[in-house]
């Protein structure tokens, strides 16, 4: 009870006192010690783990996606601006930080993070696969227009991904032609410089021992993207990263070129993204939708607490809506897969967020006195 109440406090930002007020026999410092003592960002990403688990078994999310693509995505997140850690975000507007997140072409979010107002968001696009302990596991990733940089190409191929993000302003792209004397009769106008292997090669083994570092742990994807991010010419591993990620743009720009199903896709994708963060801020309601707490590790619970709730309600509507499909087939309609592939479970109309508030006639009220009396004697003129 005490777990769930903890849950609902933090996940919906209604805070430990409001949450006491409206939940009996709960006090606001036993909801806050519970927060403190035993809920940690480990047991969190646990929980979520599990939830996503119990999610995978149900049949009818295998009509939305295959689990093997994924998309991320920012949404910014209100903080106090008397904070030290809040930040101005120019685009969004206001002081805040980003909740971060990965999303399952199932539409459940796989991933979270909180970070800053002024990070490249690009560069956390890795982790959340490499941290993924569901059973639920994509080998594709679609971003957004920060996540089309060389490094994050690069890096995202020696780990076995498919990097596919959302493309913007792609005629002041630059695409390479495989040496100087390749010639293409129907892309050449398209094509500006051409690829130093030589330096690819030279540095594919110091490349590949990040990877390997990735791969077993040692270190986070985000970690060697912001090495990379700092372009510095003399680091001749950066420069084999940006070679190499040329390369692989280049592939992925001609073929997005010419394949609509593929741009279709990824736009797909990605609009899921935008629906979970949309439902995820509907869930967090309380305190005018803005983070409370000043500490950072806090401020990342507070996250992760919405990101599971997020995730719980998405469990009970696939639950429901599997219930009510399996009694309309019984009741002799025909379901088609088309049909199926059509719904979503991001569906907020039948969860009532405020509660039933039980009006008593019966209880005894003491009549107004409207002659009662606060003057003190002293003239108010």
């Amino acid at each position: 009870m005490r777990l769930l109440t903890t849950l609902f406090c933090y996940g919906c930002n209604l805070g430990p006192e409001q949450t006491a007020r409206s939940i009996k026999g709960m006090s606001r410092k036993q909801i806050a010690w519970l927060n403190l003592k035993y809920v940690t960002e480990d047991t969190l990403d646990k929980a979520i783990t599990s939830v996503v688990n119990a999610y995978d078994k149900f049949e009818l999310p295998a009509y939305w996606g295959t689990g093997k693509h994924a998309s991320a995505d920012g949404t910014k997140w209100n903080l106090y601006e008397q904070n030290m850690l809040s930040e101005y975000h120019i685009r969004y507007g206001g002081y805040g930080g980003i909740g971060y997140y990965h999303v399952s072409d199932k539409y459940i979010a796989l991933f979270s993070h909180f970070i800053s107002c002024g990070t490249y968001e690009g560069i956390y696009i890795l982790d959340g696969l490499m941290g993924n302990m569901s059973d639920i596991r994509p080998d594709t990733i679609h971003g957004d227009i920060q996540a089309q940089n060389y490094a994050v190409f690069a890096l995202s191929y020696l780990l076995g991904i498919k990097l596919m993000p959302r493309i913007r302003g792609i005629k002041d792209l630059n695409l390479y032609r495989a040496g100087p004397k390749e010639k293409y009769s129907n892309i050449e106008p398209l094509l500006s410089d051409s690829i130093n292997w030589n330096l690819i090669e030279t540095h594919l083994p110091s490349m590949l021992r990040v990877a390997v570092s990735i791969k077993v742990g040692k270190i986070a994807p985000s970690a060697i993207l912001r090495r990379l991010g700092s372009q510095s010419r003399r680091n001749k591993v950066y420069t084999a990263f940006q070679e190499l990620g040329r390369v692989v743009r280049t592939l992925f720009l001609l073929e997005y070129i010419g394949d609509v199903d593929l741009r279709r896709v990824i736009h797909a994708e990605t609009n899921k993204s935008e629906q979970f963060n949309a439902f995820a801020k509907w869930s967090f309601f309380g305190g005018d939708g803005i983070i409370a707490e000043n500490l950072r590790h806090e401020q990342r619970k507070i996250i992760k607490y919405n990101h599971l709730v997020a995730n719980m309600v998405i469990l009970h509507n696939v639950q429901g809506m599997t219930r009510i499909l399996k009694d309309m087939k019984d009741e002799g309609t025909e379901l088609t897969a088309e049909m199926l592939g059509g719904i979503a479970p991001l569906r907020p109309r039948h969860i009532n967020r405020f509660g039933d508030y039980t009006l008593d006639p019966r209880r005894k009220v003491a009549p107004m006195d409207f002659a009662m009396s606060i003057s003190t004697g002293k003239s108010t003129a």
